[in-house]
């Protein structure tokens, strides 16, 4: 959804009445389909208490994030539902906003079809087929602005009509249940990764070492949760000092919310993460499992400049040595900015028509990211430039 589009549905939102699905469920319905997306972030949960049909999207403390108004299953009013609403339940849509005035028969759970976006952020309902609602990533119900119905023929704070964006919905479903699709089929993972690899072998030279999947070894996380991650490393070798360590898996799929900040998001879409040391690579590469889902588990991007907290005590922090107090990371795309040696070049791969940038990690202390935060990570760059800080963990 484009900025000018975001903003239009903005002020349509603020003229209406906030919309009563942010509560959530009633007591008095009945859950029709519940699914979880492959992040394990998101929970789509569709509902009817026999009148009315709703679906919300939830994050993994049950809070309502996205909704929309479904379908009504009486015949509609003639004026808006005020009832049901002050009652805390999801209401009849009147006559004139709806396709079924008469009411249409209750959805089948076995007639339905979930399709995650690849983002993770947003998801379609397919009945039969054909797009029933979608809650894009941008639904957002504290401010009211509810997901997309296909039974819903004028904007409401409940719903907005699907057809007003099925042009964009229909190839980005397409795109998704393809992805997942791939995702899904015996060695389609192992072609990516040695996609990566590849790349790697082109700019880095003979990789050492392997770890598998570890962004599921995270602390706390769900075992078998999307997406697959590795870490390659690349040892120190003549005119290199240094190891260089790099995500594989990260760019199979998009980033979430880059939408909501950016009308184009294929430039800012796919990431791999890397760090340049002369650490133990074992010991360097644990700080992979932190960050190789954190965008898809969190809901969010990395982009240059980002500047992350470690989420534990900090004399846990991987990249820590003696006398050093980092507690968390700066990721620069050029981080020839801060001084070391010429940086190697990771650019020139693309996935899904998409570019893959390489995002390099460089420690920070618990003042440098309050600094950050206050002032930019531009600034903070310019600070460690200052101070003679290296790219290279050491």
């Amino acid at each position: 959804m484009g900025a000018t589009c975001l903003r239009t549905a903005l002020c349509a939102a603020k003229v209406s009445i906030m919309s009563v699905l942010r509560r959530g469920s009633s007591t008095a319905a009945t859950t029709v389909l519940s699914e979880v997306s492959p992040y394990g972030s998101r929970r789509l949960v569709i509902e009817s208490d026999g009148v009315v049909t709703a679906a919300y999207l939830k994050d993994v403390r049950g809070n309502v994030v996205g909704a929309a108004w479904v379908a009504n299953h009486q015949a509609a009013p003639v004026e808006q539902d005020r009832a049901r609403v002050d009652a805390g339940l999801a209401p009849l849509m009147p006559a004139s906003h709806v396709r079924h005035p008469e009411g249409r028969k209750p959805l089948q759970a076995d007639s339905l079809e979930v399709v995650w976006f690849e983002e993770g952020d947003g998801v379609a309902v397919l009945e039969a087929g054909e797009p029933l609602c979608v809650i894009p990533g941008w639904s957002d119900m504290s401010r009211g602005i509810p997901g997309y119905s296909r039974d819903m023929k004028r904007q409401s704070p409940f719903a907005f009509p699907l057809d007003d964006e099925i042009d964009e919905f229909t190839p980005r479903v397409k795109r998704a249940r393809e992805h997942w699709e791939v995702c899904a089929k015996d060695g389609s993972w192992a072609d990516f990764q040695q996609s990566i690899l590849g790349h790697l072998l082109q700019r880095l030279g003979p990789g050492g070492h392997y770890w598998h999947d570890v962004g599921r070894q995270h602390p706390g996380g769900k075992s078998g949760v999307a997406p697959t991650v590795g870490v390659s490393e690349r040892p120190a070798q003549e005119g290199r000092d240094f190891t260089v360590l790099s995500t594989v898996g990260m760019s199979r799929q998009r980033m979430p919310t880059i939408e909501l900040y950016e009308d184009d998001v294929s430039p800012h879409s796919r990431i791999e993460l890397a760090v340049a040391t002369t650490l133990p690579s074992q010991r360097a590469g644990s700080i992979f499992p932190w960050l190789s889902q954190y965008p898809w588990r969190s809901v969010t991007w990395f982009a240059p400049g980002d500047v992350v907290k470690w989420y534990h005590e900090a004399h846990t922090f991987p990249l820590n040595t003696e006398g050093s107090q980092w507690e968390g990371v700066l990721l620069l795309e050029d981080p020839s900015r801060l001084a070391g040696p010429v940086p190697p070049g990771l650019t020139g791969l693309s996935i899904g028509g998409d570019h893959v940038r390489w995002l390099w990690l460089v420690p920070i202390t618990a003042e440098e990211h309050r600094y950050a935060k206050n002032e930019g990570s531009d600034a903070l760059v310019r600070r460690l430039a200052q101070q003679g800080r290296s790219w290279v963990v050491s």
